[in-house]
């Protein structure tokens, strides 16, 4: 016989509105307390709930909280991401500017990006949401969102916050590294490039998103060049050198990146003035009262972006003529936090050490710090040796 619970889990297909939405208020709590009460009778109760996400605004609202609630569910995950009616449902909310629940629907599309099934939205097309986009295709329209709608300046409901957390999630895949890289059609602008701009966002969520997106793109080696080329600084390679990737950067300069990971980790102290003036222009006179991320977790995602983009020596080379180092330097001294300061070493050992064959006198402070690290590395046993590539013992991995 069913306990009273599971009788009101039955309820949430019922036919009265009121009673749908009294058992749906009810069992929020369930979905994190009891989450096998909807695990009943073949996932009954989530085929019950992607029904709901479509019902009056305060129902839908509640069913997509346990829909999020229940995510973490390898099986339920699945059943979600595998779903073309709901995905397409959940699609036609978040791009309505009106829908009151599009930043929960930001969220579930976050949890269901764990499955490799929602690989299909890179190529999925669907109708033009014509107060948002021009491209039919949904990624685009989710980027459209996403950057659009910031702060409530597209659906005053909702900021697309955790959309970057999507992003992040789906920049694990090849296919979709392949996307933020390539110039789309519809607008002739690299995707990552716009998103890079929020590095500094004032919401915690955004950037923390933003942050991991650019993390887990930078594992596409062979696009380094286009993340660290600009106008001033072109490094994008030709045709032949990039014949081996899917990526089409037809029309674009570079995402020119390097700036806006190194400002996030910058904070209010006076460099040397031959320091300064060897930093990218953005980095120069930096204002007294600028302050790094509070978070320590993004700047150690930051940090961690900046020893992925030393695996190449073009790389390495352009981070000693911007200067990285004395902004690194001043970051392990002034957090303190040991994730931080580990990253912060890690990434001196690469750039400041000398290429093979290449030995040159270091400078007087990164000497100083060089020798800091070789005793810390000779107390822990260990050594610090040539450089790596970041996938060798310095391997990092991807987040979110």
């Amino acid at each position: 016989m069913p306990t009273e619970i599971e009788e009101l889990v039955e309820f949430l297909h019922h036919g009265n509105t009121q009673i749908r939405q009294i058992a749906a208020e009810n069992l929020v709590g369930f979905s994190t307390a009891q989450p096998s009460l909807f695990k009943r009778v073949q996932l009954e109760p989530i085929k019950d709930l992607k029904l709901l996400v479509r019902d009056y605004g305060p129902i839908a609202k509640n069913a997509l909280t346990m829909l999020i609630n229940l995510s973490d569910d390898k099986e339920i995950v699945e059943n979600l991401a595998k779903d073309d009616v709901l995905l397409e449902s959940l699609l036609k909310r978040i791009t309505s500017p009106k829908d009151p629940n599009a930043n929960e629907i930001a969220m579930l599309l976050a949890n269901m990006a764990k499955s490799d099934e929602m690989k299909r939205i890179l190529a999925l097309e669907r109708d033009v949401p014509k107060d948002l986009s021009t491209s039919k295709n949904a990624m685009d329209q989710l980027m459209d969102c996403f950057v659009k709608g910031a702060a409530g300046s597209y659906n005053k409901h909702s900021d697309y916050d955790y959309l970057s957390y999507f992003f992040a999630d789906i920049a694990k895949f090849e296919e979709g590294r392949n996307y933020f890289l390539s110039t789309r059609p519809y607008d002739s602008v690299i995707p990552l490039s716009k998103i890079v701009v929020f590095t500094e966002h004032k919401s915690h969520i955004r950037r923390k998103g933003v942050a991991s997106t650019i993390k887990n793109v930078s594992f596409e080696v062979n696009s380094h060049p286009l993340l660290l080329s600009s106008d001033e600084n072109p490094l994008i390679p030709t045709e032949d050198n990039n014949s081996t990737t899917n990526i089409d950067t037809s029309g674009s300069t570079g995402v020119n990146l390097l700036p806006y990971i190194l400002l996030p980790i910058a904070g209010p102290e006076e460099f040397a003035e031959h320091e300064s003036m060897a930093m990218l222009t953005d980095l120069q006179l930096l204002p007294p009262d600028k302050e790094r991320d509070p978070d320590p977790a993004i700047i150690t995602t930051h940090l961690e972006t900046l020893l992925l983009l030393t695996t190449t020596r073009e790389g390495r080379d352009y981070m000693r003529s911007a200067a990285v180092y004395p902004l690194v330097r001043e970051t392990h001294l002034h957090v303190e936090n040991e994730e931080v300061r580990e990253a912060c070493d890690r990434l001196v050992q690469v750039i400041m050490r000398d290429e093979e064959g290449e030995e040159k006198p270091l400078p007087p402070m990164a000497e100083e710090e060089l020798q800091k690290l070789q005793k810390k590395e000779a107390q822990k046993g260990g050594v610090v040796g040539e450089v790596k590539e970041a996938d060798d013992e310095e391997t990092i991995e991807e987040v979110l």
